[in-house]
C-alpha cells in the first residue's frame, strides 16, 4: 500500500485517518512512529516530544498505562497539507477503572506523506464499565463498528 501524501482531498483524508487510527490500534510503538518524520514534533496534553525515538518512548509509556486501549478517530478538516481530527478512545488503568478519553488534532504532513506535527488536546472522562461503546477485539476497529457520530460522541 503506498503513502497517502498531500495535497489532501476529502477522500485521501478519511483514508489517511483510519490509516492512523489503524496505527495507533496497533498499538506498536516502534510501527506507529515510522508514519512521522524522523524530527517530527509533538504536543500531547502538556507534554512535548521531538523526534521518533521520543515518539517511541511516549507511546510505550502511554500504553502501558491505557490499558485494553481502543480507539476511533474522525476527519474533522483539512487543507492542503493539514488534517484536523476528533477522536475518542476507551481504556482503562491497572486498578479497573475505565475512561473515556476525547480529543482534537491537528496535523501537519511533509510532501512525502509522514506527519511532521501533532499538536492534540485531550480530556480524559472516567466511565462505568457498562458505558462502554468500544467493544470490538483488540487491534483495528471492524469496517461495520459505528463512528464517532454514529455512537454520538
Amino acid at each position: 500500500m503506498s503513502i497517502i501524501a498531500p495535497p489532501f482531498t476529502r477522500d485521501s483524508a478519511i483514508r489517511k485517518v483510519r490509516l492512523a487510527e489503524d496505527g495507533w490500534n496497533g498499538r506498536d510503538p516502534e510501527k506507529v512512529a515510522l508514519a512521522y518524520t524522523p524530527d517530527s514534533r509533538w504536543r500531547n496534553r502538556a507534554e512535548f516530544v521531538s523526534g521518533r525515538a521520543e515518539i517511541v518512548a511516549f507511546l510505550t509509556r502511554k500504553w502501558a498505562k491505557e490499558l485494553d486501549y481502543r480507539l476511533i478517530k474522525e476527519l474533522w478538516a483539512f487543507g492542503e497539507d493539514r488534517i484536523a481530527v476528533r477522536y475518542a478512545y476507551e481504556w482503562h488503568d491497572d486498578s479497573g477503572n475505565w475512561f473515556r478519553s476525547y480529543g482534537n488534532e491537528n496535523w501537519e504532513f511533509d510532501a512525502a506523506g509522514l506527519m511532521r506535527r501533532r499538536f492534540a488536546c485531550i480530556n480524559d472522562l472516567p466511565i462505568a464499565p457498562a458505558e462502554r461503546k468500544f467493544h470490538w477485539p483488540l487491534g483495528r476497529r471492524p469496517d461495520d463498528h459505528p463512528g464517532l457520530s454514529d455512537l454520538g460522541l
